[in-house]
């Protein structure tokens, strides 16, 4: 039977500021990427977003990125790969730490933003990005873009991992997200979204702003949390989901140990 985890990027509220609608989208996944205080997110809304996710039994990942408030951490920074890795170690370590607090555990990390990207492409940060997680908890689930070098590094050195495709964004014809400053790397009808979501899981396969057909893994899909629209769009992407036989799981149930 066809299944899908369905994750979204949450906690990225900050002091005063409101960013998404976290209280109402988690109640519709099976997995929540917290953000860690690097790009967004505070301590308070970290501990108040882990306590809605276990409340909902939403699996719970950790969202770290690049220290970048100011640009949310959608800039590129030019950091070696050590210094990837400790940021990533440092904010798995501060949702961590919420999590104990809570009694649930701590599923997968999903890196965020650029840092997700550049990794995509560069291995060496990539494997820098593994190792890291490695080293805190061999448990952790890495959720990576499918085909990306993330996967690959995952493989070599032998962390487990999940393949993420994206409901709302294009895809280049080497497989990775069509950069936000581009024309058309939104996908804001939401029924070719869905469409979309529905071939890649049955079919493996999307279609490129080419117009070129690519292969494509999804373990788990992901709808951004800071859309406008992110609420309704979970919630109709779920029931079309739903209706065509496809069951929504968390990681912990996607991948094996």
């Amino acid at each position: 039977m066809n299944q899908i985890d369905l994750n979204c990027d949450l906690g990225e509220s900050f002091g005063h500021y409101t960013i998404g609608m976290d209280g109402e989208v988690i109640p519709c996944i099976s997995s929540a990427n917290v953000a860690c205080g690097f790009h967004a997110s505070d301590p308070v809304v970290m501990s108040e977003t882990v306590s809605l996710a276990k409340k909902y039994g939403v699996g719970i990942g950790a969202h770290p990125g690049f220290p970048d408030l100011m640009g949310f951490g959608r800039r590129k920074m030019d950091v070696k790969p050590q210094e990837a890795k400790a940021y990533v170690q440092y904010q798995i370590g501060a949702l961590s730490a919420f999590c104990r607090a809570a009694g649930v555990p701590l599923v997968h990390v999903k890196p965020h933003g650029a840092l997700y990207n550049m990794a995509g492409k560069d291995y060496a940060l990539a494997k820098a990005i593994c190792e890291g997680i490695l080293e805190v908890d061999g448990r952790l689930i890495l959720l990576a873009l499918s085909g990306s070098q993330m996967l690959k590094a995952a493989q070599d050195t032998g962390l487990r991992a999940a393949s993420e495709v994206f409901a709302d964004r294009a895809y280049e014809e080497d497989g990775s997200l069509v950069a936000r400053t581009k024309p058309g790397a939104m996908i804001t009808d939401e029924g070719e979204a869905i469409r979309r979501v529905v071939r890649m899981i049955k079919e493996g396969k999307v279609t490129s702003v080419t117009g070129k057909d690519i292969p494509i893994r999804a373990d788990s899909v992901c709808v951004h949390g800071d859309n406008a629209r992110a609420l309704e769009f979970v919630r109709k992407i779920r029931a079309a989901l739903t209706a065509e036989g496809i069951r929504i799981l968390p990681l912990s149930q996607i991948i094996p140990d």
